[in-house]
């Protein structure tokens, strides 16, 4: 965990791939606790710290998650997320082209609570939701393709489940037909960029995250 952005009202952290935003099963302690601590000791804090979870990213993938520090903020974000003015970019790393260079992807998600995951459908079908998305090839390797995703939506898996019912599963990710896993655990899929209105002082924050410090990750971003 990096904090890459910092005020009254929000911090903004860049994950590691390993870690996760929210507790689980696991026990493992979740960035909330950690950004609790943090905070506590950066000032000095008595007694409890609010931190409010305002989105979350799954725990293969790395990237900026947004955290609100007071409950006005945490309202006022809550609300954006869901009007859509949050904007999102991530980075993913797929190792077969897309049919185009560019395009947007429409498909009728439908999510499997046992499986943890979710099914792809090129039309709607009972208990499905609408995910919509744009990419972008920005680069490639001789053996890897580099994308760049604008979510306009924000469904269970979605990047994930979009790209793999095209045929281009993100490098590492078992779950959506990638045929080998990435050493370290991770998925290459980042969450690169992120921009919004803030929430209290009604200035634009854009915030940019540094992609993982792998040989993979590095050649596209260097």
């Amino acid at each position: 965990m990096t904090v890459v952005y910092e005020d009254n009202h929000i911090i903004i952290v860049n994950k590691a791939a390993s870690e996760i935003v929210q507790g689980d099963k696991t026990g493992d302690i979740p960035l909330s606790d950690k950004l609790k601590q943090y905070l506590k000791e950066k000032y000095g804090k008595p007694g409890n710290v609010f931190v409010g979870v305002t989105h979350r990213l799954d725990r293969p993938v790395s990237g900026l998650v947004l955290f609100a520090k007071t409950g006005k903020a945490l309202s006022r974000l809550n609300g954006m997320f869901r009007d859509g003015k949050v904007h999102k970019t991530y980075w993913a790393i797929v190792q077969h082209c897309p049919p185009s260079p560019e395009g947007e992807l429409v498909h009728y998600l439908v999510r499997n609570t046992v499986q943890n995951k979710s099914y792809a459908y090129d039309r709607e079908v009972p208990e499905s939701k609408k995910a919509v998305l744009d990419y972008k090839v920005i680069g490639h390797s001789d053996r890897y393709f580099l994308l760049e995703i604008r979510l306009l939506t924000g469904r269970h898996h979605q990047i994930r489940c979009q790209l793999a019912k095209i045929g281009c599963p993100i490098k590492g990710d078992l779950k959506y037909g990638s045929p080998r896993s990435n050493p370290d655990g991770s998925i290459c899929l980042h969450a690169r960029r992120i921009s919004f209105m803030h929430p209290v002082s009604k200035q634009p924050v854009e915030v940019e995250a540094p992609v993982p410090d792998t040989a993979l990750w590095k050649a596209f971003a260097g």
